[in-house]
């Protein structure tokens, strides 16, 4: 059940709860914070979502709800063609109507958090949740679709000065029939998979770069597929650097997924196990995916990257 205005402490990390988000802080610095009871409109898909998120340092490495795009929120488990259903926001891509305003943004409702437990400098969180359909008028409930269970843990790694974001999803069809999950692409637009854990960086992020076990580049990492990748990006004022790291749980369905990877017009970055493919969510069939997401202070090299990407693996595999 959710309780308000309480917290917790760790030996060094703490999180309270304001009856609609949960921030995380290490000693005097907030960050994560965790918004579970949004106030958004229907058109932007309203789900639980992180932002802001920031580095040990104090730089902050989400945006939300960006002019062009005001259905992107810091970093959010997004899905934008979910059967005939959109919990991405915005318009909805499809075969037959290109790019269109269809009246089907659904919701990703929190429900409660059923445990909050804290372990050395680890906190997790469970979450359960109920998907609906767009309600079909106001004061109307939107159909159930999807029963999820959330696991998400904030958790500093031993080495470097970088924490570390676990999150699980397990996604259990109530809709009664089959619901098919794709992407644009699989709706026949060309290299625009985009659909899962979705990072939206900062203005000045733009023209950043992509690091992999494939290279470095920048736009031409859309698509690629690599158990880990990273974007390293510059902040206005401070002109500091800081990188961002997402690692796959390779026990994920269809694993090594392809990432949806900008640097230009805006630097995003996401795991996409929809993107080329249509992943059926049959009833009494769950789908889950686990993933970690590395925040850290300052640019990477190759080394630095890997050696990462390994803890930030471990501590997945160590997540029970």
């Amino acid at each position: 059940m959710t309780t308000t205005a309480q917290s917790a402490v760790t030996d060094t990390l703490s999180y309270s709860d304001d009856g609609r988000s949960l921030t995380f802080t290490v000693g005097d610095q907030d960050i994560a914070s965790y918004t579970y009871l949004p106030a958004d409109d229907q058109y932007e898909s309203p789900r639980p979502y992180f932002h802001p998120l920031t580095t040990l340092e104090g730089d902050e490495v989400t945006i939300s709800r960006p002019w062009d795009h005001v259905w992107h929120k810091g970093l959010s488990w997004a899905l934008p063609n979910v059967g005939e259903h959109n919990f991405w926001g915005g318009a909805t891509y499809t075969r037959e109507t290109g790019y269109a305003n269809l009246d089907n943004n659904g919701a990703m409702n929190h429900q409660a958090f059923t445990s909050i437990e804290e372990s050395g400098t680890s906190i997790t969180a469970t979450e359960t949740m109920l998907w609906t359909a767009q309600p079909a008028g106001p004061g109307k409930q939107g159909q159930p679709l999807i029963s999820e269970k959330r696991r998400f843990a904030i958790q500093l790694l031993p080495a470097g000065n970088a924490w570390a974001l676990l999150f699980e999803t397990t996604m259990e069809n109530v809709s009664g029939g089959q619901i098919d999950i794709g992407s644009p692409t699989t709706e026949g637009r060309d290299n625009a998979g985009y659909g899962g854990l979705f990072w939206r960086g900062p203005r000045s992020f733009t023209g950043g770069e992509f690091r992999s076990e494939n290279g470095t580049g920048a736009d031409e990492f859309m698509g690629t597929r690599s158990p880990w990748i990273a974007f390293t990006g510059q902040h206005d004022v401070t002109c500091r650097k800081s990188s961002i790291l997402f690692v796959e749980d390779q026990a994920n369905p269809g694993a090594a997924n392809q990432w949806f990877a900008r640097s230009s017009m805006f630097a995003c970055l996401g795991s996409a196990p929809f993107f080329s493919e249509v992943v059926p969510l049959k009833v009494s069939e769950p789908l889950s995916y686990r993933y970690a997401v590395v925040i850290t202070d300052g640019s990477l090299e190759d080394e630095q990257a890997a050696a990462l990407a390994d803890a930030a693996k471990s501590a997945l595999d160590a997540w029970a």
